[in-house]
């Protein structure tokens, strides 16, 4: 919907000069391929995801560690400010050009053996995460199974067994319909993820600078309507699940959770971008 608000805003701004095209449901590949396209130059644009995105920055997956953030728009305030510019900054040299970071939510945990309450409920479960390192040592941490699937073919990996659970925000859950293969809602808060916006430095070449700063104008206010959408989901669609007789949604020990991920945060500020996952913690916590 965001996508589709930004080609509309420039359509009209423009009138019709400059027409964006949006494919989405992976038409033009997952993200890792999407990347590709970009620094190739066979893409113009892409709403990535922020796992992919750390397999070339890899300090962009601070973002997801647990528990950092209460809200989203705590999350907003960080990625807006000076941690948001330093990442874009590191996006360059790649090719690429970080113009917006989109809401991907604060995500939960959805499983369809058990309602999951404290960590030790997590134990000898498959859980699929994204290709995000962050989440990855957060479930390891907490004691479940973790294996990856592209989002594209979770619904089917949950009814087949393949996996028992998952994470994501109540909006990808709803949309995807994952509750119809998860019937347990767990309202775990565990951590919230980005959605980088990123640009083909190749196509930003070909682009005149009062078109890009056409560009940039409305790619803020449809991350500003991206994330007023994803707010407003998390209240309606709780509301809408708790109604539902064939959802069951639960609460979950916040505090249980976060001190058996503390480990987590603790072994990402040994890694060679440390002091950057020391400056993000302390951004989040001033």
């Amino acid at each position: 919907m965001a996508a589709d608000h930004f080609a509309e805003l420039l359509r009209n701004r423009t009138n019709g000069r400059i027409e964006v095209r949006v494919a989405g449901a992976a038409q033009l590949g997952d993200d890792v391929a999407m990347l590709t396209g970009l620094r190739t130059g066979t893409l113009d644009m892409s709403v990535n995801s922020q796992g992919p995105a750390s397999s070339l920055v890899p300090e962009i997956a601070a973002l997801g560690l647990p528990f950092l953030f209460a809200t989203s728009p705590a999350a907003y305030r960080l990625v807006d400010g000076p941690i948001g510019q330093e990442l874009a900054r590191r996006f360059e040299p790649l090719g690429l050009l970080l113009i917006g970071y989109w809401d991907n939510g604060i995500r939960h945990v959805t499983n369809s053996r058990r309602p999951i309450r404290v960590p030790d409920d997590l134990r000898g479960l498959k859980i699929r995460t994204p290709a995000d390192p962050a989440t990855i040592d957060t479930f390891q941490a907490l004691g479940a199974a973790t294996q990856q699937i592209a989002f594209s073919e979770l619904y089917v990996g949950l009814q087949q067994g393949v996996v028992d659970g998952q994470e994501n925000p109540l909006a990808n859950i709803h949309s995807s319909k994952l509750y119809e293969v998860n019937r347990f809602i767990s309202l775990t808060a565990h951590k919230w993820e980005c959605s980088p916006v990123l640009v083909s430095r190749i196509a930003r070449a070909r682009i005149p600078d009062g078109d890009w700063r056409l560009i940039l104008e409305a790619m803020k206010e449809a991350e500003l309507f991206n994330r007023r959408l994803m707010q407003e989901s998390d209240v309606a669609l709780l509301a809408e699940f708790r109604a539902n007789p064939s959802v069951a949604v639960n609460e979950a020990d916040q505090a249980a959770f976060r001190a058996a991920t503390a480990v987590v945060l603790d072994a990402w500020e040994k890694k060679p971008f440390g002091a950057f996952v020391r400056q993000v913690r302390n951004a989040a916590t001033a």
